[in-house]
Order: structure tokens, then sequence, then C-alpha cells
């Protein structure tokens, strides 16, 4: 039996296609024909549920079609480290990724499908001055390659989306629609997502979400007080944005949004006038609707100073008579200080844990504006202005508290950053263990700008900086914090291993190139965080490095896949390889071999046999 090699297949990110039809094959068996879909049986299966008439209500673009084509088309490209960019390497959890978020979000599929707690994305708002998409757009991981010049070409730029070079939201809805598609499959069952967005497509996301997230999944679209100032200059002051929210699924859990912590003007309502030994307290009205109450919930009520008071047209008490009385015998009615007060029920600050109903409009003192926010990124900056609308912490800070306690935070339009920056500042604050993934594309940066002045090149080098200053001043701040104070940096890149693609004018060189398939300029590293991407591992698993017969093997959550790309492999290699397995006693180990890495033909045939011993099955090469 020979080891199998890891396919092109196998090389690519997840297949959502596939993966769809074997969920419908698990769902609807029968409606399946020698693998195929037979739709008339799919059309009787599905009955009075299936719409077939003309005219129904949608929402459909120019491109639509390719939109949705091109989140289920897989990924080739890979995921390059870069430990020199990165803070504390080996033990943190948190990630920045620098590439094209299309790219990103397809390669993130196998390792976080349904392991995100919450999104937020501040995208483009379509607004005529923002980038957008690159001119001769084809959605693919060469053009990225091409626009980043890691590949030689005329060059790509991004280019303006103005009105007047036609299907002005069109284009804006086509960059978006399929990085919603994917992002969907990363969110959790009991996820959330957060999404900034302005006047000028936020009906056209609604709209989008309703179909990608199901308008039953629809949370609210919160208003922003993004500025104070009038604009003197506009016919209209826009004073708010926009923060659409939905969650994956209200079956998981109704109440996706979790109620916010007192603030000090909720507790300064809460006091003691009495000296009630329950403590602090606040009043409520004793009475409500008429239409809620039933008949003995209508009476006259007494005080303990003998006062009636009856109730007035349309109302009836909370209580019926039984209930009230008791509940005024323990001092749970309040009638006011001189005791001849409308009847008011206390509410007990330390009952029980309490917090605030989040509403739909967020105020600027509760969350901060876009000038506060750029004043702060300055300050961060040391005086240097690297961005001019970035968002506010405090507004982040908002979403997460309202979504997610722990967990996975990713944000694939990350910019500056912000959203690590909360992450960080709010575990630092609740000493919470929330985890981060920030995506950002290389998008230069002016020449003219204070960012490059500074050395700056890129808005991703703006968004690693930032990180890595918040870093150090936590760490200043506090010398004993123990949360995670770290961020690996990881790189968009095409595949370290080479396609078999004979060029027949230099036949000779393509047959030495096929002697290693692994290209000349990646590391073995490189290659170790493909094969965790192509295998769905977590990119943050502990990675530790064994020798064995003086050869580098990587042992990946404790031996939960081995990797050894050395070469000169002996069957002392091989059967050390199968002692780490009884040593560290993973559930399941996988080991991964470079092809032409074995000593000999013999020492490759004997390899699987050895390992079966200690019961490992799964051992490929590449």
């Amino acid at each position: 039996m020979s080891i199998e090699k890891l396919t092109q297949e196998d090389g690519s990110s997840m297949d959502m296609v596939k993966e769809n039809i074997e969920k419908l094959k698990e769902i609807f068996p029968d409606v399946f024909t020698e693998g195929k879909v037979d739709f008339d049986i799919l059309q009787a299966t599905l009955g009075e549920y299936l719409e077939t008439g003309e005219e129904r209500y949608s929402f459909n673009w120019h491109g639509k079609a390719q939109a949705r084509r091109i989140a289920q088309t897989p990924s080739t490209g890979t995921l390059r480290p870069c430990p020199e960019e990165s803070v504390d390497w080996d033990n943190t959890q948190n990630l920045f990724i620098e590439g094209d978020n299309l790219e990103v979000l397809k390669l993130l599929q196998k390792s976080y499908h349904k392991k995100v707690k919450m999104i937020y994305i501040d995208p483009p708002y379509n607004t005529g001055k923002e980038f957008i998409y690159p001119d001769k757009f084809q959605e693919n991981l060469d053009t990225y390659l091409k626009y980043t010049g890691q590949k030689d070409d005329e060059g790509h730029k991004f280019s303006v989306n103005t009105e007047t070079i036609g299907r002005y939201h069109t284009n804006w809805l086509n960059m978006m629609y399929p990085r919603l598609k994917l992002a969907r499959n990363l969110l959790r069952d009991d996820g959330v997502i957060f999404i900034s967005i302005d006047d000028n497509e936020v009906n056209n996301l609604r709209k989008i979400c309703d179909e990608i997230f199901g308008e039953e999944n629809f949370v609210a679209n919160f208003i922003w007080e993004k500025r104070t100032n009038r604009e003197n200059r506009k016919v209209v002051s826009h004073r708010h944005d926009y923060v659409l929210c939905y969650c994956k699924t209200k079956e998981v859990d109704s109440r996706v949004i979790k109620q916010l912590p007192m603030s000090k003007k909720a507790l300064a309502n809460y006091k003691n006038p009495d000296n009630d030994p329950r403590g602090r307290w606040k009043s409520d009205p004793a009475h409500a609707q008429a239409g809620h109450g039933t008949k003995e919930q209508f009476y006259v009520l007494t005080s303990p100073n003998g006062k009636n008071h009856k109730l007035e047209s349309g109302r009836c008490w909370v209580y019926t008579k039984s209930v009230m009385d008791e509940t005024i015998r323990d001092g749970r009615i309040w009638f006011g200080r001189e005791g001849n007060g409308v009847p008011r029920i206390k509410t007990y600050l330390d009952a029980k844990e309490r917090g605030l109903t989040p509403e739909t409009i967020w105020f600027a003192e509760d969350v901060a504006t876009n000038e506060s926010a750029k004043n702060s990124l300055k300050e961060l900056f040391d005086g240097v202005a690297v961005f001019d609308t970035p968002k506010p912490i405090d507004l982040i800070k908002r979403a997460l508290l309202l979504s997610s306690e722990e967990g996975l935070i990713l944000d694939f339009f990350s910019g500056t950053c912000v959203t690590a920056h909360a992450v960080q500042a709010l575990n630092f604050e609740d000493d919470g263990n929330r985890k981060f993934i920030m995506v950002q594309l290389p998008e230069p940066c002016s020449e003219n700008s204070e960012a490059f002045n500074i050395g700056l090149k890129t808005i991703a080098d703006i968004g690693k900086e930032r990180i890595r200053r918040v870093i150090d001043k936590m760490k200043e701040d506090n010398p004993n914090y123990n949360g995670d104070l770290g961020f690996k940096v990881l790189k968009l890149d095409s595949s370290n291993i080479k396609p078999w693609d004979v060029d027949f004018d230099n036949i000779q060189q393509s047959l030495e190139d096929s002697v290693s398939n692994i290209k000349s300029d990646r590391s073995e590293e490189d290659v170790l965080y493909e094969i965790l991407l192509k295998y769905g591992l977590g990119l943050t698993l502990p990675i530790e490095i064994r020798t064995i017969e003086c050869k580098k093997v990587f042992s990946i959550g404790f031996g939960a896949l081995v990797i050894c790309l050395d070469s000169d492999i002996t069957l002392d290699v091989v059967e050390g390889i199968g002692k780490l397995k009884a040593e560290l006693e993973p559930e399941v180990m996988r080991v991964v071999f470079k092809d032409n890495g074995f000593k000999d033909d013999v020492v490759k045939t004997n390899a699987i046999q050895i390992l079966k011993r200690y019961d490992i099955e799964d051992v490929k090469s590449l």
C-alpha cells in the first residue's frame, strides 16, 4: 500500500457547492439519481412550498448569479506566516491576515466553519470616493497577486466607484454579496453580525442581508449619532449612520442580544429612602393597562395609613388583591415619604443581576463620535493623524457587550483595526477571553499622507502598528495583566505547492521542478500553515517542534497532526513519529511527509505499515 498524495482538490479551500449537495442528500436522499439531482422529484417533494409563479417578490441586479457563483468557487491560495511582524507569535490566539477578504474568507471556511461568535464590519459606504474593487476585477487570487505586485502584469489598481461609470449600486452589491454569504458560514449558531453603513446603501444592504441571513433573523437597525456638530455646508446635516444587526438563527436563542451593563445614570435611579434592609431600589408603577388584566385586578387599594387609591379609567393593578396585600405587608410597595403617594412597586438592585435593555439609538455620549475617534487614534500615534475616519472604540465595544462575553470576533474590513483595539480593551476591563481575526487588504496610503511619512505604506500597516501600540500601552498600564496581548500576522499568497504544468519550451526545467513540488522560495513553516488550512485546523493551535533522528518534526495540537518536511527520512524517523503518538495520546493522529523526502523507496513503502502499528491510519504526502 502506497502513501496517498494530497491532491489539487485537497489544496483548495472548502467546496461550498459540494458541501451543500451533501446537506441536500442528507435531507432528501430520494431526489438523487446516479449522483445527480432529479428536479422533478425535488419539485414533487417540496409540494406547496415551491414558488412557480412568474410574478414574485425578489431582489435582483445585474451580476447577482455570478456573485453567488463567486462565493461558491474555492480558493487555491494560502496564508503565509510572518512571525517577524507579529507579537508573541508562539502563544497568541489572535490573528491579523493581510489580503483580499474574499479569498481569505474562502480559505477560512474549513478551519473556522461555525466558530465565530460575532462579526463586525465597516465596509465601503459607496459614496463615490472610496476604493471598491480593482480594475478588470475577476474576483480571484490572480487579480489580488497582480494588484499587490506579486505577479508580472500591466498592473492592477483600485478604482473609484463613481455614479458616472454606470451600475453604481450593482458594483457595490456584487462586491458585498459573496463576502456576506461566506461570512454567514463562519458564524456560530448563536452568532451575531453588525454592519456599519450610511444612507447610500442601507436599503440594499438590508435586502441582501434579509436574503442571506433570513429576514426572521433581523435584530435591529441601530442608529449611531456619529457627530454632534452641525454641517452648515450641507442641505441637510447628517448626524447619524446605521449599524445593521442580524443573528445566525433565533431558533438557538431568541434573546441573541444581551442586556447592557448598568450605567452610572441608571444606577443613580436606585436609592433607599426608607432604609429597606434589602438595599437600594427604584420604583415602577403598580398599575397597568386594563386590557392586560383579569377581573381580580380591579379593586380599591388601601394603603397602610388607610387611604384608598382608586384606579383611573382604563387601568388595572399589576397584582390581584391578595398578592397586593401581601406585597404591601412585606414593604415592597412604596407610597411616598408621607405614605400618601400613588402606590409604586419596588425593584431592587441586588435582587438579581440587572442590566439595561439596549435601545435602537446609540447616542454620542455613550459610544463617541467620528471626531473623537480620530483624536484618540492620533493620540495613540503620538500626534500623527494616520487615518481620517476611524470608528470609535466604544462603538465596537457596545456591539461586543451586546453579543459576546467570550468567543472569536471577526472583522474582514478591519481598516485601522479598531475592532482588535476594542476586543483587547474590553478584555482588559472585564477580564474577558475574546479572540480576534482581522482581515485587511494592503491598500496603499497616499504618499502625501502622514501615515506614509512615518513608514506606514498601507492601511494594513496602520492596523498592525495600532495593535502593537495598544499592546504596549496595556503592558505599561498593568504589568501584571495576563490576558492575550499578542497577534499572529499571516499574508495571502499563491499556494506553496507547484502545479504540474509542463512548459514544452523548457521541458528540462519542468522535469527538474517535478522532483520537488514545493516552491523554492517557500519555507517549511509556509507549507505547514497551508496544510493546517487544508485539514481545517485552527491557525493558532499550539505547534511544537520535535527533533527525531536529527530531523525536524512539527507536532500540531498536541499530536492531532504531525508534519515532517525534511529530506532523507529513514525508518527510524518513521518509528519515532509512531512513538510520538504513544507519548502524546491524541484521539487521532494524521501524518504528512514530503513526497520525495524519504531516503529511498523501501522506506516510503514500509512507512505506512510502521505507522499502522501505532494506529495511525491517515498518512499523506505532498
